[in-house]
């Protein structure tokens, strides 16, 4: 109890405190719990649980994506199950979607509210891994008395969303343990593990909402591999993850306005506009003909001496 009453106090000292908000973002969370949401760090009951049906339903409109998600679920508890830890993914709202916990901790996490249907967005339980990254749109670790609930100071939660095609926010993907012995530095190894995770899957649900496009990785060096643009056959950027639309400057969210790839690419050398569409048919219609400039002329729908004055213009060898 006396711990408790120390978390309590922590709290309120920090709420009461406008440079503490300012200089750190968990203040600023306990802040937004209590001033905001009018929650009270001293409550006891566990997180709200959604009717069935209604997990049921919000299950269904994310159907395929939980589809492709689950086996990176599993693939993840695989590595961190053995160490008391719980994965759980959520939906944009932080209404807990799956879990994969040890059989033997699954009466553990149901006491403390990690269970489907929970609701654990900031709003309903204060500070909190799931809540607070959903909030502030991150990659977020909650250790123990960084929750703002006393009641959840047991717990550590690493977390990292998950973004949709559009730019919004589609789910978060959350490990969980409340084992007394969980240090920060290790704590620090599982958060890197999830945001891993959390890329992969936001990866494969882009390329899945674009399946007849090109994909290209927008960093050429590697470092963001989570900067894509999906291209169509008319070499029109058509989707951006949200890595890309930040590293490009385009819309950040909704639908993206057309615009060719090489604009976004800077590539201004040689034939521009027209000249360079028609330079590139050229090359692909001779290609694709092995040099026959004949075959490639009938492929492009002109004659033989138009061809090689095309081929001339643009500066084109057979």
């Amino acid at each position: 109890m006396r711990q408790e009453a120390d978390h309590i106090d922590k709290v309120m000292r920090a709420v009461e405190s406008r440079s503490d908000a300012a200089r750190s973002p968990v203040a600023a969370s306990w802040r937004r719990s209590m001033e905001h949401h009018g929650l009270d760090t001293a409550r006891g009951k566990v997180p709200h649980v959604v009717e069935a049906r209604e997990l049921a339903r919000r299950r269904d409109e994310l159907g395929e994506f939980l589809a492709m998600a689950m086996p990176k679920l599993d693939q993840l508890f695989a590595l961190v199950g053995a160490s008391g830890c719980g994965v759980l993914l959520t939906d944009a709202t932080g209404i807990v979607l799956d879990l994969r916990c040890a059989d033997a901790d699954a009466e553990i996490f149901r006491d403390w509210g990690l269970r489907p249907g929970a609701d654990w967005s900031e709003a309903h339980e204060g500070t909190n891994g799931i809540g607070t990254c959903l909030a502030e749109r991150r990659r977020v670790t909650i250790h123990r008395d960084d929750h703002f609930l006393a009641r959840n100071t047991v717990l550590s939660c690493m977390d990292a969303p998950i973004f949709g095609a559009d730019g919004h926010i589609l789910a978060a993907l959350d490990v969980s343990s409340a084992r007394v012995n969980e240090t920060e530095g290790f704590n620090r190894l599982l958060s890197a593990a999830v945001s891993q995770y959390a890329q992969t899957i936001e990866n494969l649900h882009f390329r899945a909402t674009f399946p007849d496009a090109r994909i290209i990785l927008a960093d050429p060096d590697g470092a963001d591999a989570t900067a894509l643009l999906a291209v169509d056959d008319n070499d029109l950027v058509i989707g951006a993850t949200r890595s890309a639309r930040r590293v490009f400057g385009l819309e950040s969210v909704g639908p993206l306005k057309l615009r060719p790839s090489v604009d976004l690419f800077g590539r201004g050398d040689g034939p521009t506009g027209f000249e360079k569409a028609e330079r590139a048919a050229v090359v692909r219609a001779l290609v694709r003909a092995d040099g026959n400039v004949s075959q490639a002329a009938r492929v492009l729908g002109i004659g033989r001496a138009t061809l090689y004055r095309q081929m001339h213009k643009f500066g084109i060898e057979r």
